[in-house]
């Protein structure tokens, strides 16, 4: 899964940015204790990245929308402009409810909760947490999760 930490070198392929490695390389393992301090401070690391970039874009939307205010003459062209901002602005409303998602999650490490799956208390799986790192359930819990909130609306 791309996120706003990757970048892309060749068409259709995805390099890692350097955010989304320690310093040093480091990737998290199965063969080291479970969110041992390297581990949440990867994953504190990761996620203020995340952050970062997410506000990087957010400014950029901000001083693109100072400097193009709508004048197009032509209405098609004023409708479409209207178009692409409504659709950039709630991009940015949704990356606005992500940063709060990103913040539990930081909130989470400080606490010793980072890593644990909220519904059973078992750990999340290293591959889940790299592609998701706000993730607060396990894969079977989030399914679960999942088809309840489907039989539940269907009722």
């Amino acid at each position: 899964m791309a996120t706003v930490l990757d970048r892309y070198d060749e068409p259709g392929k995805i390099v890692p940015d350097a955010a989304n490695d320690g310093a040093d390389g480091y990737r998290p393992s199965a063969d080291e204790p479970f969110m041992n301090p390297r581990q949440l401070e990867y994953f504190r690391e990761k996620l203020l990245a995340w952050k970062d970039a997410i506000y990087r874009e957010a400014a950029g939307t901000l001083n693109q929308l100072q400097a193009d205010s709508l004048r197009e003459a032509d209405l098609t062209d004023r409708a479409s402009s209207e178009t692409d901002w409504s659709i950039e602005l709630r991009t940015r409303d949704r990356q606005r409810k992500l940063i709060s998602k990103i913040d539990a999650a930081i909130r989470r490490i400080d606490e010793g909760e980072y890593g644990y799956c909220e519904v059973t208390g078992e750990p999340i799986s290293l591959g889940r947490l790299e592609a998701r790192p706000i993730a607060t359930m396990t894969v079977e819990a989030q399914e679960r999760h999942e088809r309840n909130e489907k039989v539940s609306r269907e009722e």
